[in-house]
């Protein structure tokens, strides 16, 4: 049983390009809108509109906890607060809190990431 089948049963040469496409995408995306990522790619010399392979993914700089606390609240935000529909923060308790937003898009791919899991699981809607 597949929840999303063209994506699920594609083969592993079409699946990697789409993982590129995406990837670039995303790149290009804090590359150019969020100044803490600027910053971040520089420091390692890595160019987003260079990102031609999933093995450069080995050339990414790591997003640490700390940063997410010295960027608090909105600093790692791709996209304008209104687009941001729903914010998860941490409690704080061994620090400053760090804060994730998210927009209508990234719920719907969260919420299709799930069944995907729940349906591999062996789960369907007559289980609810």
């Amino acid at each position: 049983m597949y929840w999303e089948k063209e994506i699920e049963c594609m083969a592993r040469k079409d699946l990697e390009a789409l993982q590129l496409e995406r990837l670039q995408t995303v790149l290009s995306r804090v590359g150019t809108r969020v100044p803490f990522y600027r910053s971040k790619f520089a420091e390692v010399n890595f160019d987003h509109e260079k990102f031609n392979s999933l093995d450069d993914i080995r050339r990414l700089p790591f997003t640490t906890k700390q940063d997410l606390r010295d960027s608090y609240p909105y600093g790692l935000f791709a996209v304008p607060l209104r687009e941001v529909v729903r914010v998860h923060s941490s409690s704080g308790t061994t620090g400053q809190a760090t804060v994730v937003g998210y927009t209508k898009n990234d719920i719907t791919n969260w919420s299709n990431l799930v069944a995907r899991i729940l349906t591999f699981a062996g789960l369907s809607a007559d289980d609810v």
